[in-house]
């Protein structure tokens, strides 16, 4: 049945006013086009709804039927369409986001944080999660989206790179490789490295980057956890290559951080399910993330130089 709601606000209007020239004068419409309405109404419904004289109109047993039932109708679909149409201006509500662990610990702080001081009536609840099941959570809907590195050739989901992260060489003071400002991938052949394990994001491209380097290296643990690997580092088991933004800013006390070069970058990419928009809220915090992650980047620019 391809009733439209054209045809049901005219009918309301016919009803209401016993008469077509008014019902039309009242909603915008031709004497002509309210009695082609009606007459589209009657035949989808296969009923008469009116009985039409010169005089006057009248409502038949079907037409008293609908007309008493549709004012509350049309009255709740006018209020619903105005809340679903307040939603694009909405400042209150929850906004979930799931992001892998080293972009939770070193950049969804500072986030969560500008959320907080700009956005105060929207709540940023984030989900830590290997990259993996970040992925998972935003096919599944159950988070608006995700923070996570270049997931490989995600056609399900609309993907934006949102900051280049190079890669460091992590290792403790007074080590030979850590004499120059910046080391060769290269000269990591023969060392015990300690690096994240394939869960993280990070992985595939540090193998990748090594093969790539001629870098023949025994990785001797592959753990979760930034903070694990550092500790391993401390204790003399091995060097590690990280991504920068991984290193506190204030340092890691015994260990040195250098450069890599050639420069290898991983890009950190916001995700969404490609044919689903995020709602308004989450586009504002979709928007605030990129901003900080801006502002990241430029501040580690000008410590550069």
């Amino acid at each position: 049945m391809n009733v439209t709601l054209r045809q049901l606000r005219v009918f309301r209007a016919v009803a209401l006013e016993r008469n077509f020239s008014r019902a039309g004068d009242g909603i915008g419409l031709t004497q002509p086009a309210v009695s082609r309405s009606i007459h589209e109404l009657e035949t989808q419904l296969g009923l008469k709804l009116l009985d039409r004289t010169t005089r006057e109109v009248a409502l038949t047993e079907a037409g008293q039927s609908l007309a008493a039932r549709l004012d509350r109708l049309l009255d709740e679909l006018d209020q619903t369409l105005q809340d679903v149409g307040g939603m694009a201006h909405a400042r209150r509500g929850k906004v979930r986001v799931a992001s892998s662990p080293t972009l939770s610990a070193n950049l969804m702080p500072d986030c969560i944080a500008a959320c907080a001081r700009q956005e105060p009536d929207i709540q940023l609840v984030l989900l830590d999660r290997i990259q993996q099941d970040v992925l998972g959570s935003v096919r599944a809907g159950e988070v608006d989206f995700g923070v996570v590195i270049e997931p490989s050739a995600p056609d399900d989901l609309h993907a934006e790179s949102i900051m280049h992260d190079p890669f460091v060489l992590v290792a403790p003071r007074g080590h030979a490789l850590m004499k120059p400002r910046a080391v060769r991938w290269s000269a990591l052949s023969g060392q015990p490295l300690v690096l994240l394990d394939h869960a993280s994001g990070s992985r595939r491209l540090i193998d990748r980057a090594l093969q790539r380097h001629g870098a023949q290296c025994e990785v001797v643990q592959e753990l979760g956890h930034p903070t694990t690997v550092f500790r391993m580092v401390e204790a003399g088991i091995g060097i590690s290559v990280m991504p920068a933004l991984a290193v506190p800013p204030d340092g890691l006390g015994q260990l040195t951080v250098r450069p890599l070069t050639p420069v290898v970058q991983r890009d950190i990419v916001l995700v969404h399910r490609r044919n689903r928009a995020p709602s308004p809220l989450a586009q504002r915090v979709w928007q605030l993330i990129r901003e900080t992650a801006a502002d990241r980047a430029a501040a580690r620019a000008d410590r550069a130089q």
